[in-house]
């Protein structure tokens, strides 16, 4: 048994598929199969129930993966480790982000972060917030760029910035000439939604029920583009986060008006493993991109 198998092990227990899993760990499919039978010949248990046409892991298996997984997060500390060793700013460096930042964040933060740190080799993986945590609970990756949820709590945070949420309404709606809007006035209203798994609907939905409004039941975004689409349409209305409306103001058809009393915003962290010896890197580029979007921002 080596580290190789655990994460051929590790990587079919999230794919559930063993081209989608051997694909991830960049080896062949026969090459994958062949270790997983090899780990259950050593160990003298099977780990897969191989009667049907889906990966089906019998209870000695789900047991070795969750073991497999604690020996992989241990081992990518050890790596952090060795290499905090007077290279604090080089190397590889895994960031997960948010869909809902990702496009509109990256395209100013990351030709800095490039140059004010040539030593670091980035890789970028875009997910809702759930696959992120359990991409950096298991190792995958180094950090994540996410909306402060209640389940990031366990993981150590570094705050970056505010984002404030805006109205985005049709220019055909009667609300287009506003130049701020009171929540309340929200009250009765059907909001057009994000669909479930992203964060950024939880944290609407919670402003839009203190006000009073509601979901709209017949449709569900999967996307702020589509949001925006429909919204041009004068289907809905919706809120926006601020980033992903700064290089669109001047769209056909979508009106971005501010909010008040509250103001709906969502609180930006960068996100990373409670013990991690590279508290100073993270550190680093959370205090970097702050520096590059809260001057944008404001």
């Amino acid at each position: 048994m080596n580290i190789r198998d655990l994460e051929y092990l590790v990587s079919l227990s999230e794919y559930k598929h063993f081209r989608k899993a051997a694909d991830a760990c960049n080896v062949s499919q026969p090459t994958l199969s062949g270790q997983i039978r090899k780990l259950e010949d050593e160990l003298g248990i099977i780990l897969l129930e191989r009667t049907s046409r889906k990966v089906l892991f019998t209870q000695s298996g789900l047991l070795l993966v969750d073991q497999a997984k604690s020996i992989l997060s241990e081992v990518k500390l050890l790596k952090e480790m060795a290499s905090n060793q007077g290279k604090e700013m080089t190397g590889p460096l895994h960031i997960g982000i948010i869909p809902t930042l990702g496009p509109y964040l990256l395209p100013y933060i990351i030709p800095i972060l490039k140059k004010d740190f040539p030593g670091i080799e980035l890789f970028l993986y875009e997910a809702q917030t759930n696959r992120l945590l359990e991409k950096l609970e298991s190792g995958q990756l180094d950090c994540a760029i996410l909306a402060s949820v209640l389940e990031s709590e366990s993981f150590i945070e570094i705050p970056i910035f505010k984002e404030k949420m805006l109205i985005a309404v049709s220019d055909n709606h009667r609300w287009s000439k506003e130049k701020s809007i009171p929540l309340e006035r929200l009250k009765g209203k059907e909001i057009l939604m994000l669909d479930d798994g992203h964060c950024l609907r939880g944290q609407a939905l919670g402003y839009c029920f203190a006000a009073g409004a509601t979901e709209n039941p017949h449709f569900k975004a999967t996307s702020l583009e589509t949001l925006r689409n429909m919204v041009s349409t004068n289907v809905g209305i919706t809120l926006m986060p601020e980033l992903a409306i700064l290089n669109e103001k001047e769209r056909t058809g979508v009106k971005y008006i501010p909010c008040s009393d509250p103001q709906p915003s969502r609180n930006i962290s960068l996100v990373y493993r409670p013990g991690s010896p590279l508290r100073s890197r993270y550190e680093r580029i959370a205090k970097t991109i702050s520096a590059i979007i809260k001057p944008v921002l404001s």
